[in-house]
């Protein structure tokens, strides 16, 4: 090998780890200014994750639109649709494709977006019907507790009490979850005995089901599935034409 060639493949070389170290130093610049602005557009307490992926990430900036973006909130408000009352939403990873971007990146629009989510038990309790409400003459009963059923299922116990004669008895139904019409719908598979007196089917299933409406998720995502898990119920999201930003 000649002298020159030796050269010319060491210059080569140098040029392409300059590239790939200026690619880098770009990105994460990138990944924090759209980190910032979806930070402001969502009115988060707390930067979010920004992942910008794809190799190399200049020639997809020269193209105008990014491959695949990673969004990671920790924590997130949404709307439930009554005044002031929100819900919270954990651990939001949104995974998007196709973003295209103004030169700042002030606006930032996905084609298409996927993601999961988890809500506490404790969060979607706040639906549930847990002040004690009259079922039969003399009869009370309240959702006392949500907790994982196994098998996609939601155990929800239910108290029922007597008030006249002290008696007060809990018992557990397996519930399922769904989304319907853009809702989280938890519906028990079979109602509780809780009491010798008659109860309305109609009644108990008022107080045994209910429904949770979450509004305006970031980026208007929306819901595509839930199931119920060990912390919570998980939740698929979907979207498409979803902003990041602007």
């Amino acid at each position: 090998m000649s002298r020159g060639v030796r050269i010319l493949l060491i210059v080569v070389v140098v040029l392409g780890v300059l590239f790939v170290i200026v690619d880098r130093v770009a990105v994460r610049f990138a990944e924090s200014e759209a980190a910032d602005r979806v930070r402001s557009a969502e009115g988060l307490a707390k930067t979010p994750d920004v992942s910008i992926n794809g190799f190399p990430f200049l020639t997809q900036v020269a193209g105008g639109e990014l491959d695949d973006v990673e969004v990671g909130i920790d924590s997130y408000q949404a709307a439930t649709g009554k005044a002031g009352q929100t819900i919270r939403i954990e651990d939001l990873k949104a995974h998007m494709k196709g973003v295209s971007f103004s030169g700042d990146f002030s606006s930032a629009t996905a084609a298409r977006a996927t993601g999961t989510a988890t809500i506490p038990y404790a969060e979607l309790m706040k639906t549930a019907k847990s002040e004690p409400t009259e079922v039969a003459p003399g009869v009370t009963a309240r959702v006392v507790g949500l907790s994982d059923g196994g098998n996609g299922k939601i155990k929800v116990a239910v108290e029922g009490r007597i008030p006249a004669f002290g008696i007060e008895r809990t018992v557990s139904v397996l519930s399922s979850v769904a989304v319907v019409k853009g809702r989280i719908e938890v519906r028990a598979d079979s109602l509780p005995k809780l009491a010798a007196a008659a109860i309305a089917d109609d009644r108990l299933r008022a107080i045994v089901d209910f429904q949770q409406v979450i509004d305006q998720l970031p980026g208007d995502i929306a819901l595509d599935s839930v199931r119920a898990a060990p912390n919570g119920v998980e939740i698929n999201v979907k979207g498409s034409h979803v902003k990041l930003a602007g």
